[in-house]
């Protein structure tokens, strides 16, 4: 009996404290100065956050060519990720990804500085769970919940009716890179009625395809990448290569920003409305009754 007593007290013990842990991270306050070292974790940031929580976002917040922050990101300080920039800034937490600076991160560890780190999701449910964890870290976990619904409800009015046509497609970026089964994009395009194509021409992950496997099995759409202004670097000449021009004459082709190629979160709401805008402009312009 005394066992037992003893077993249940340690049980209602340990309950108690969980319950109270629980509730002082409930209660805790929210950071005041926080840094993102990481451009997709800077565009979940600029929408949960109050702005004068942001100490810094990612240098990437200036490239329009590679953030999706925009407005949302003007005015606000940057870092290049060093840890003498980042401790300068005097933050009580700091979200980075698992490919940020392997010699920043020890030395934030070092320092006792609050990190929180965060992978790179391959899947909606995976990205919508980061927002969910970005919200709570910063104090704002309704925003967060609200910009899940918001994400949700985009995916969702992007499915093609019952019925309606699949095409084939392909996202085709500077150096011919694209993704390929397994990834967000992936899933993002079979949600938009777009079957993703890169696997017949080899591609298992994220990697290149040659332009010539593409003009020699062409699928049914192009979302092509845009080259930045001026003369178009190395990797940007597939873009502007003339059997790209003339593919695009047999297939539908239309642009596709490469700033929406590697973030999820807020990034999915834009990215799902043009996947599904292609395919209904692809459709309408005949696109795919040639396989039928």
């Amino acid at each position: 009996m005394s066992g037992a007593i003893t077993r249940r007290a340690l049980a209602a013990g340990l309950t108690g404290g969980l319950a109270a842990a629980g509730s002082a991270r409930a209660t805790a306050p929210a950071p005041r100065r926080v840094v993102s070292l990481n451009p997709c974790l800077d565009v979940i940031l600029v929408q949960v956050a109050d702005r004068p929580q942001i100490a810094a976002l990612s240098h990437y917040a200036r490239d329009p060519e590679n953030s999706s922050v925009g407005a949302a990101g003007r005015g606000l300080a940057i870092t290049y990720e060093s840890a003498e920039e980042v401790v300068a800034l005097r933050p009580d937490l700091v979200l980075m990804a698992r490919h940020s600076s392997p010699a920043t991160r020890a030395a934030l560890q070092r320092l006792g500085v609050k990190a929180e780190l965060f992978g790179v999701p391959e899947s909606v449910d995976a990205s919508l769970e980061q927002v969910t964890r970005v919200a709570a870290a910063v104090g704002r976990p309704q925003r967060g919940a609200a910009l899940v619904a918001r994400i949700r409800a985009a995916i969702a009015a992007a499915a093609p009716a019952p019925g309606e046509a699949r095409l084939s497609a392909i996202v085709y970026q500077s150096s011919g890179f694209a993704s390929a089964e397994g990834t967000l994009m992936d899933e993002m395009m079979r949600r938009a009625g777009l079957d993703n194509a890169a696997g017949r021409y080899g591609l298992r992950r994220t990697g290149n395809i040659p332009l010539e496997a593409l003009v020699a099995d062409p699928p049914d759409v192009i979302l092509a990448g845009q080259p930045k202004a001026g003369a178009p670097t190395w990797a940007e000449r597939v873009l502007t290569h003339p059997a790209l021009g003339r593919l695009s004459r047999k297939v539908h082709a239309a642009p596709f920003p490469q700033r929406l190629m590697f973030c999820g979160g807020p990034v999915l709401i834009e990215t799902a409305a043009l996947l599904a805008q292609t395919r209904r402009d692809a459709l309408a312009a005949g696109a795919g009754r040639a396989r039928g």
